[in-house]
């Protein structure tokens, strides 16, 4: 919203701008089509003009006499140098000033526009001057007399701009030490400094004062611009534009009187992302807490903002170009089935339950243990799908009985497993909630696809099961060995059903990644956080994640192809996580290391500094699908990994964690071991046999 330029000594008052109280909750005043502040008759505002008037016909004074010195005007029989002619023709190039409203401008806040208006309103005051010298005098315009007046123009004009300039950069000069705060209201609480538009200042001054008890008194208003010509806004003082926080926060300290806290109108609109984040850094480093009230009314009345992407470029932080699907080969196994995803209240979980929902399947189970986020997904899909059979099942995977329920009533044909924990520090330090899921329950899942007849179940894995070092990954590392060894099992069978994993590195802007964490420091104006400078991970959207999904797992289906691959899609090279960070500083309008620095504070627990798309026992083979490799290693044999598995359900209820990380990990290494199937060694100290192993041979 643009604000009209007002006197300086204007006061925009609480009773001039009424807001409605809704609009008062959500930051925006009220949209008149013209806001005429409030005007109380002035002595003060009268003076200033006046004096600003005699400055204004001194100047065409000044230039008249010059000109007329310039140009023997007497041999054209035209008589300036005398009191009545310079008086009359000064008081009529003013009055014209006066008539214009160039009064209204401040000089304190002197600019290109207020300029050139000087410049217009300067000729046109000139005219009139010189129109009451001729008429006077009886004179006809002639050449010389037209140039003569051209010249006095011209040094009137350079006289008034002369004297504007010369306030503005008084004004200037002073603007560090001598800003000075307006009368203090409450010393005793902390003080607040309004940083946004006029109106939006007004409507929050309001509110602060029908509170009873106010938490902090406004002493300083900043707007957007030195434009705004605003003296004061329902009594508190204009300080000045958000440019010069620094100088009036520093200025307020000198006068003993420090801001402690900064509100801001964060809607998009008044500042952009370059200018939020600047404006964050500064009220840090100013030891200022910021709170940035948001509006998205800008969002609700389809108004395009400032023109600022809020959609970061996935070419630019990537270095390639996005993953296209091919939608005809999902629709023709999607539509009409039963599909159910787990996970579906998650990040991949929730984009393959909206991406799915398009391609029409007769039922779509949405399977998440977190009622909320089951709550959000199933209203979105309700709306966008009206006539979607949505079922929502709040269900914990790790629960055999819970997943069994879920499958005897729906009796799904398509299984898309995405519920997992996947945060690395997470489950490094705890390894049996890991197991529990990761493992045992994606075992609950493949059993009951096994035993209810499903066409498909489609494992969500990921790059961190490629020789994995942490529990995350070695715990994901099982889940896929589990759905290959099922898969294996079908190699007889035509009519047995598909296990298929599709793995692919970090996803953009999921719950817990890297993008959200940098953009929350950005915004805080904090430091953004690197692990190691030569840390480097593959990347994807969420949008191409769901996508080598569905294209996969459908081709798959559809072509037949040969049973227990694990889909990974080609994602290019690895980005280093610190390029990554310089990238989205420089698409926020900042310059890495100078306005947002980096700071490196180390791996984490069960961290690898560069990850790998193939294990060291797989074989890389280019798949029939595109933009997608098959990786093919040596399968374990499912009565072995089912032992085993049962080994760890057991350490997970016993609480022995140590027992837990020893059989995944062992697990793992299997199929590049070079191994026959022996007894695992029972844990020291137990009276138990171990169970089947792999011995190297």
């Amino acid at each position: 919203m643009t604000d009209k330029v007002r006197s300086a000594n204007d006061d925009w008052s609480a009773d001039s701008v009424k807001t409605p109280p809704i609009r008062k909750v959500v930051g925006l005043g009220r949209a008149p089509r013209r806001v005429r502040p409030y005007r109380p008759a002035s002595l003060r505002r009268l003076l200033r003009t006046t004096l600003l008037a005699a400055l204004d016909m001194t100047a065409f004074v000044v230039s008249l006499l010059v000109a007329a010195f310039m140009v023997p005007l007497a041999e054209m029989g035209l008589e300036v140098v005398n009191l009545p002619t310079l008086f009359g023709f000064a008081f009529a190039a003013t009055a014209t000033l006066f008539a214009l409203r160039l009064y209204k401008h401040s000089w304190r806040f002197f600019g290109f526009r207020h300029a050139a208006a000087v410049v217009a309103f300067g000729l046109a005051g000139s005219a009139i001057g010189w129109t009451v010298i001729l008429v006077s005098q009886g004179i006809a315009l002639t050449l010389p007399v037209t140039v003569t007046a051209i010249t006095q123009w011209m040094l009137a004009t350079g006289l008034l701009l002369a004297l504007r300039s010369a306030r503005r950069l008084a004004r200037e000069s002073l603007s560090g030490s001598h800003i000075t705060l307006g009368k203090a209201t409450r010393t005793d609480l902390p003080q607040a400094l309004l940083i946004g538009p006029a109106q939006w200042a007004m409507s929050v001054i309001e509110l602060m004062r029908a509170e009873d008890e106010p938490q902090f008194a406004i002493a300083g208003i900043l707007l957007p611009s030195e434009a705004d010509v605003i003296d004061r806004i329902g009594g508190v003082r204009v300080l000045g534009s958000h440019d010069k926080l620094v100088d009036v926060a520093k200025a307020a300290e000198e006068q003993g009187r420090p801001f402690s806290i900064a509100i801001t109108l964060d809607d998009g609109m008044y500042l952009g992302n370059r200018e939020m984040t600047r404006l964050t850094h500064r009220a840090r480093e100013l030891g200022l807490e910021l709170s940035r009230i948001k509006n998205h009314w800008s969002q609700i009345l389809q108004r395009p903002g400032n023109g600022e992407a809020t959609e970061l470029s996935v070419p630019d932080l990537l270095g390639r170009n996005e993953y296209e699907l091919e939608g005809d080969v999902i629709t023709r196994q999607i539509e009409g089935q039963s599909v159910l995803v787990t996970g579906a209240g998650g990040t991949i979980g929730g984009e393959l339950a909206r991406q799915l929902a398009s391609f029409r399947p007769s039922r779509l189970i949405l399977l998440e243990l977190c009622e909320y986020n089951l709550y959000s997904i199933e209203m979105q899909l309700r709306e966008a799908y009206p006539d979607l059979d949505i079922r929502p099942e709040l269900c914990d995977i790790r629960s055999q009985e819970e997943v069994l329920r879920v499958f005897d009533d729906h009796r799904p044909s398509v299984v898309y497993h995405a519920a997992a924990l996947k945060h690395v520090p997470i489950v490094e330090l705890n390894p049996c909630a890991g197991v529990h899921t990761n493992i045992i329950g994606t075992k609950h899942v493949a059993d009951a696809v096994t035993q209810f007849g499903a066409r498909a179940m489609v494992q969500v894995s990921t790059d961190k099961a490629v020789n994995p070092v942490g529990m995350m990954g070695a715990t994901k590392r099982v889940g896929e060995l589990y759905s290959q060894a099922l898969d294996m099992c079908g190699v007889d069978d035509p009519g047995a059903p598909r296990f298929m994993t599709v793995r692919f590195g970090n996803v953009l802007g999921s719950s817990g990644s890297i993008l959200p964490l940098f953009r929350r420091q950005l915004e805080e104006g904090k430091p953004l956080t690197v692990t190691h400078p030569d840390i480097e991970r593959f990347f994807m959207t969420v949008r191409e994640a769901v996508q080598l999904i569905l294209q996969s797992s459908a081709a798959a289906l559809a072509e037949d192809l040969e049973r227990g691959s694990i889909y990974v899609l080609d994602m290019g090279k690895p980005v280093r996580i610190v390029d990554l960070a310089y990238r989205l500083i420089a698409q926020y309008g900042l310059e890495p290391e100078v306005d947002v620095p980096i700071e490196f504070v180390g791996l984490r627990p069960g961290e690898k500094l560069y990850e790998e798309l193939f294990d060291d026992c797989e074989e890389e083979v280019e798949s029939r699908i595109k933009g997608i490799f098959e990786a093919r290693s040596h399968p374990i044999p499912l009565p072995f990994i089912n032992k085993s598995i049962d080994r760890l359900r057991e350490a997970v209820i016993r609480g022995d964690p140590s027992e837990a990380e020893r059989i995944a990990h062992h697990l793992v290494k299997i199929p590049s071991s070079g191994a026959r199937f022996d007894l695992i060694p029972a844990k020291r100290g137990s009276d138990r046999l171990g169970e089947a192993a792999p011995v190297t041979t």
